[in-house]
């Protein structure tokens, strides 16, 4: 028996998928015979019929006889039918969507699920990547951001501890302030193309129950990013400070992050 979901997806009913593979497997017959051949009773067969002839799937061959168009037509159309009814479908949901759906902020719950989705950012990346991260998420990350680089995708880097150094943008991040307790939290920042951030912190022990914010708000992308560049400086003055000398790649760093309005 042909399966109800299986009606509503191609826009035929239950009875219309009998009759006509009745009429394939015995060809042409009249109204009562395909009532006998397929068990649609005698009563309902002609609306079925009428239906068919309707979409052009049948065609009364002489008075009173019924041929149906080859399978493979009947196939063809349908799949036309489908392809066409979700292309407008999508379109009437793209017409249909509020402007304000990008202002939305959506949490992520859970470690694998922040994860993935930044993979997915990164690689979607075409122009820049700013992360601030620790080395406990580097490890996921950074293939796919050495990845984005031999793109041509510029990688801004700041880690949270001290790791290698793998990209022209690249520094660790002071240690913080004595009497800055955060708890056993890892900040954990992502913004790719100025369009599009995922942000939060991971609990230590329980990164599974950890809440990350991702969105493409214009402001919540601008807040970020520009919270990350500042970031870049506060490496800087941290070194100038500590009477630590600028180093020559350090100095054009500078200059680069200067202009990266």
């Amino acid at each position: 028996m042909f399966k109800r979901n299986a009606q509503l997806t191609i826009g035929l009913s239950e009875y219309a998928v009998t009759a006509f593979t009745a009429l394939v497997a015995k060809h042409p017959v009249n109204g009562s015979q395909l009532s006998r051949n397929s068990g649609i009773p005698r009563a309902r067969i002609y609306d079925v019929l009428r239906v068919l002839k309707s979409k052009g799937f049948v065609v009364e061959s002489s008075e009173g006889m019924y041929t149906p168009i080859p399978p493979e037509e009947l196939i063809r159309r349908l799949r036309n039918d489908h392809e066409n009814s979700l292309s407008e479908l999508e379109e009437k949901l793209k017409n249909a969507q509020q402007q304000t759906q990008s202002d939305v902020i959506w949490n992520i719950k859970g470690y694998e699920m922040a994860m993935a989705k930044a993979q997915e950012m990164i690689s979607d990346a075409a122009e820049e990547v700013y992360v601030r991260i620790s080395p406990e998420e580097g490890k996921f990350l950074d293939p796919e951001l050495k990845k984005a680089a031999e793109k041509g995708v510029q990688i801004k880097y700041i880690s949270l501890k001290p790791v290698e150094l793998t990209f022209e943008w690249q520094v660790i991040h002071p240690p913080r302030e004595p009497g800055m307790d955060y708890g056993k939290h890892r900040f954990f920042d992502v913004v790719v193309d100025r369009k599009e951030v995922l942000c939060g912190m991971f609990m230590e022990g329980d990164e599974a129950n950890s809440i990350i914010n991702w969105g493409k708000n214009k402001w919540f992308v601008i807040s970020v990013r520009d919270s990350l560049r500042h970031d870049f400086f506060h490496y800087f003055l941290h070194k100038i400070m500590n009477d630590i000398p600028l180093s020559a790649s350090d100095k054009a760093l500078y200059k680069s992050v200067c202009k990266d309005i």
